[in-house]
């Protein structure tokens, strides 16, 4: 039986660094893009001479997930996707104070052969296929605001030819008949999963998620590992917020780190502002805030990012949503 390859790996939104152990022997890292072409590349290198590749990678959202995937698929590796924080408890327990991206590589290969092997289940082809269907649908949303945008610019022109217009018009029902349909391909791929059905219903039990934008929300949601915590969905999404400061004299205001799933975040922002016009203990909230000094965008940041944390606790413990558990008011 041949001798699997060993493969700690580091991933960052453009690169994907690997440290490889080959018959017991250790290789310096290796960089690949972190892209579809990259991927390919790095498993045709793990995999070189017919070998197995055993990988342990840390689950990073977005940047980490379709290579977790493309790991998967392939008949000559295996994958273990391990909880960021359990790989910095490692990392402590080796006295390991540096962090660098060779490192953070080392530190997932030694983890992959101290601890035990667990395999990496991906989501169920219906979620991956909803995800896909809702990332398209926002998609097809933006052109149809590029299109009402044209169509407002040429009717502000006399000069312009009703041909142009009549088009304009075609083409905007057209991409709404697209969003209709999709739609009810995300619903029937929803309706026909019990777990995902009960969890769309508890996402419209607040005021603000509509069909839409549950679809949208669930989507992403949904193939986030079972065993995240609030903090890093609220990391994953990109609201966390950025600290700034150098010496005594520049602190400048904290502004979220917009790395992460920009998906899920856009599809947060127009429920918290419903939210905060129709539900009592979320304009409380938002009031709170303004009352504090904070600006209004800061103020609907801060909305969205306790709404995601308040889903969270609504999908763990299958709630609808609660107000009093939002914020409670005095």
């Amino acid at each position: 039986m041949k001798q699997e390859n060993l493969l700690g790996i580091d991933v960052s939104s453009k690169e994907v660094v690997v440290k490889i152990r080959r018959s017991g022997k250790s290789y310096p890292c290796a960089t690949f893009e972190n892209d579809v072409a990259g991927h390919k590349k790095l498993i045709r290198w793990a995999t070189k001479g017919g070998k197995t590749a055993r990988v342990c990678l840390e689950a990073t959202g977005v940047y980490s997930f379709e290579l977790a995937l493309a790991l998967h698929r392939h008949p000559h590796s295996k994958v273990m996707v391990i909880n960021p924080r359990a790989l910095r408890n490692f990392a402590q327990a080796l006295m390991q104070r540096a962090k660098t991206d060779p490192i953070d590589a080392e530190v997932a290969l030694e983890f992959l052969e101290r601890m035990p092997f667990r395999a990496w289940q991906p989501p169920c082809d219906e979620i991956l296929q909803l995800q896909a269907i809702s990332r398209r649908i926002c998609q097809l949303k933006m052109e149809l605001n590029r299109a009402g945008n044209r169509k407002h610019a040429c009717l502000q022109r006399p000069s312009v030819c009703r041909v142009v217009i009549n088009d304009l018009d075609v083409h905007i029902r057209h991409l709404k008949r697209r969003v209709q349909q999709l739609e009810g391909e995300g619903l029937k791929l929803i309706q026909a999963l019990p777990d995902l059905e009960r969890q769309f219903q508890r996402l419209i039990s607040v005021k603000g998620i509509a069909t839409t934008s549950a679809l949208r929300i669930l989507a992403e949601i949904a193939v986030l590992p079972k065993d995240m915590q609030p903090e890093q969905w609220v990391a994953h999404t990109g609201l966390d917020p950025r600290p700034f400061e150098s010496g005594e004299t520049i602190k400048r205001h904290r502004y979220i780190t917009k790395a992460g799933n920009k998906y899920l975040r856009a599809a947060l922002f127009f429920p918290a502002l419903v939210a905060i016009q129709q539900e009592a203990n979320v304009k409380a909230f938002y009031a709170r805030l303004i009352a504090r000094g904070k600006k209004p965008m800061q103020a609907v940041v801060a909305v969205m990012r306790k709404l995601l944390r308040t889903i969270w606790g609504m999908l763990e413990y299958d709630q609808d949503f609660n107000g009093e558990k939002f914020y409670k008011m005095a």
